[in-house]
């Protein structure tokens, strides 16, 4: 599961969001080392010949492509959420990949959690409402997570306004 709880003696709570890895980074060596040598193969007849040379380019350029587009998926699934409460005040800070950092700050006994089922960019459209605003929770995370996500999201409120208060 992409997101998880620390309960911590020592500090907040805090649930990290993070976006799915299906490929894991031995993975990722493995599709470029079967990608080489499925490549490979069709040089052995041509090998010792001219042909080689006028392959070789375009073989290399294949190889690559994928490496550079493996890459950049590695470095869009960087992006991270992290919500942390300290006293009353719930901090939801978003690290994308590209930019600057964002930070939405209310007060816990204000913070509503709400779900879109439709009219959002994705189906089980995550909300925080509170302190005059909207911010969006786990947008990377698949439809299912959102949905789970939503479920500890309002227990874990419903519950911290019954406890401190």
């Amino acid at each position: 599961m992409p997101h998880h709880w620390s309960d911590t003696p020592e500090g907040p709570v805090v649930l990290t969001l993070t976006a799915h890895r299906s490929l894991p980074p031995k993975g990722f060596a493995a599709v470029i080392l079967i990608t080489v040598a499925f490549l490979t193969l069709p040089l052995l007849s041509v090998l010792g010949t001219a042909v080689l040379w006028w392959m070789l380019p375009f073989l290399a350029a294949a190889v690559w492509a994928l490496w550079a587009a493996l890459r950049r998926s590695y470095k869009d699934g960087e992006v991270s959420e992290e919500l942390t409460r300290a006293g009353d005040v719930l901090t939801l800070t978003h690290r994308p990949v590209r930019g600057d950092e964002m930070v939405w700050e209310s007060n816990i006994y204000w913070v509503r959690v709400e779900l879109h089922k439709t009219g959002g960019p994705v189906s089980n459209y995550v909300t925080l409402k509170g302190n005059g605003r909207h911010v969006e929770l786990g947008r990377f995370l698949s439809e299912d997570e959102r949905q789970e996500l939503f479920n500890e999201m309002q227990a874990y409120i419903a519950q911290s306004k019954t406890t401190t208060s």
